[in-house]
């Protein structure tokens, strides 16, 4: 059998992919609250693309770092 089709393989990546995923969500919540205003209304309502770039940047620089955590 392949490895990566044995259940306890599958289950860490499922439960790894998730602990990722809240981790990259507490770090986006932390850094929305350090900034002076509200990254969501600045993205989205007044669809300013330069900030957009830079969390695009921010976004990728977190989830490589969480990324290369759990990978150990």
């Amino acid at each position: 059998m392949v490895e990566w089709l044995k259940p306890g393989a599958f289950v860490g990546s499922i439960v790894f992919a998730l602990i990722g995923v809240v981790v990259f969500w507490l770090c986006f919540v932390i850094i929305d609250k350090l900034t002076p205003y509200k990254l969501w209304e600045e993205l989205v309502e007044k669809q300013n693309v330069a900030l957009a770039i830079v969390v695009a940047a921010m976004s990728l620089g977190i989830s490589m770092i969480v990324a290369a955590a759990i990978h150990g």
